[in-house]
């Protein structure tokens, strides 16, 4: 083999974990394939602070703004851009509800969505393949349908190559097998550490403290019912405590339940018998005995303890400052910054994954321009200016020498970031240095323009 043929044949691999169509790179066998996917789930789905984090994950990231960028300054390239994006909001689902379904990767650490075409062929169609706002016979998005993680089954990999060909997946209803290539699909991952499909979860660090903080709440919830009710304690006859007989072993699990089954509700109350020994003592008694005093530990501190731990693994702890009455407003700045910076980084994930396997075919299937670079798709900014630290620096550019004004485009960037109404510069004359030109209907009226003296002067 000559060594400019070597430089073109793959010799190494990946060194990623795989048996068949499953990953074994997560080493707790409770966070592998479908069982991590449920349990994920249920951490975004039942945990307080963590559904809270990923709340403000999902909306803030909807909110940012998504358009299309053209390649160049060829009609061209603005007819394709504007194709691009119009495809984009033509969809069947609303765009932010499919930005929702893509950033289901953050807890899951993957996101697998199947690409559907459609004709656009006008608002009045009544079959979804064809309806569209436009009436153009060009070929758009009809949606790009999720696929659950928990309906995962196995990847589908090319053995020689070790590239991945698609996604095998068994769902509800009919929990019948279903293939989908990743030609058709638009596959999103968290990170691509050794190539994994499966990313990895935005939870993940954060499972150990979701865990003892879980079980810490479970054992607090029972310690405070049972210092609220007070501690059951029953006194039976010795014969039923022997149990040597089958009515002895029967009445013996009837207090057994009634005792372990104490609580405080709307069905409160114990019926006993008023049976005395010999010397008159009660054979059957009841007693509720009271909490001794404060706990060694305070669950509350710990439990904080836990809830920062877990903010602290997606850098959204500055949603916690004040919780504990301290922390700055210099620090909440800082670590909002760096959560404003770890959204955009994801946003920035979501575009290149559509740029590279969404756009491409569309493009394919719609062959009117002769492009040598394809349009793409970009997003807005998330993170909301500091208007007063802007201020100051333009005071400062200004006062270094900059001009800033006239400059129409700078005026209305400006404008937006205050959410102020953009000026419309299509409509007015152009900015001059010179005087407006004397008006013909002044003219008819026989006015004369205002002079100053150095041109009264002259004429």
């Amino acid at each position: 083999m000559s060594k400019k043929n070597r430089h073109l044949i793959e010799l190494g691999r990946t060194g990623l974990t795989r048996f068949g169509g499953y990953i074994y790179e997560e080493w707790l066998a409770e966070l592998q394939g479908s069982k991590g996917a449920l349990i994920y789930k249920k951490m975004a789905d039942s945990d307080a602070i963590i559904g809270g984090m990923l709340f403000a994950f999902r909306e803030i990231c909807k909110s940012a703004p998504w358009f299309a960028v053209p390649a160049g300054n060829e009609p061209e390239d603005l007819e394709a851009a504007k194709f691009l994006e119009s495809c984009l909001y033509d969809m069947a689902s609303p765009w932010p509800s499919t930005v929702d379904e893509i950033l289901s990767m953050l807890p899951f650490g993957w996101a697998y969505l199947e690409t559907i075409f459609k004709f656009r062929r006008g608002p009045k169609q009544k079959s979804p393949k064809y309806r569209s706002q436009y009436n153009d016979g060009r070929i758009g998005w009809l949606k790009w349908a999720p696929r659950a993680q928990e309906s995962f089954n196995q990847w589908i990999y090319d053995e020689e190559t070790d590239q991945l060909l698609g996604l095998s997946q068994t769902p509800a209803p009919d929990y019948q097998e279903r293939r989908i290539p990743l030609d058709k699909a638009l596959h999103f991952v968290t990170t691509s550490a050794k190539g994994n499909p499966e990313g990895r979860s935005i939870l993940r660090n954060s499972y150990r403290s979701w865990y003892m903080k879980t079980n810490i709440e479970d054992i607090e919830g029972m310690g405070l019912e049972r210092d609220m009710v007070g501690y059951p304690t029953l006194y039976l006859p010795l014969e039923i405590m022997k149990r040597e007989t089958p009515e002895a072993e029967e009445a013996y699990q009837e207090y057994f339940d009634l005792i372990t089954n104490v609580r405080r509700d709307e069905a409160e109350g114990l019926l006993l018998p008023s049976v005395f020994d010999d010397h008159g003592n009660r054979l059957y008694e009841f007693k509720l005995t009271s909490s001794p005093g404060v706990r060694q530990f305070d669950t509350s501190r710990i439990i904080s303890r836990y809830d920062t731990r877990i903010a602290l693994t997606i850098m959204a702890d500055f949603l916690l400052l004040g919780q504990q009455k301290q922390g700055s407003y210099a620090l909440s700045e800082t670590k909002a910054r760096m959560f404003y910076q770890a959204l955009t980084s994801v946003l920035d994930n979501i575009a290149e994954t559509i740029n590279s396997q969404a756009v491409p075919t569309l493009f394919e299937l719609n062959p009117w321009w002769d492009l040598e670079e394809l349009s793409y798709i970009a997003h807005g900014k998330v993170e909301l200016p500091n208007l007063e630290v802007l201020g100051e620096y333009i005071q400062k550019l200004t006062k270094a020498g900059i001009k800033l004004f006239p400059d129409e485009r700078l005026e209305n960037h400006l404008r937006g970031l205050a959410d102020l109404p953009i000026r419309d510069t299509k409509h007015e004359p152009a900015r001059t240095e010179e005087r407006p030109a004397f008006s013909e209907q002044d003219q008819r009226q026989g006015a004369k323009p205002e002079l100053d003296d150095a041109e009264e002067a002259e004429a």
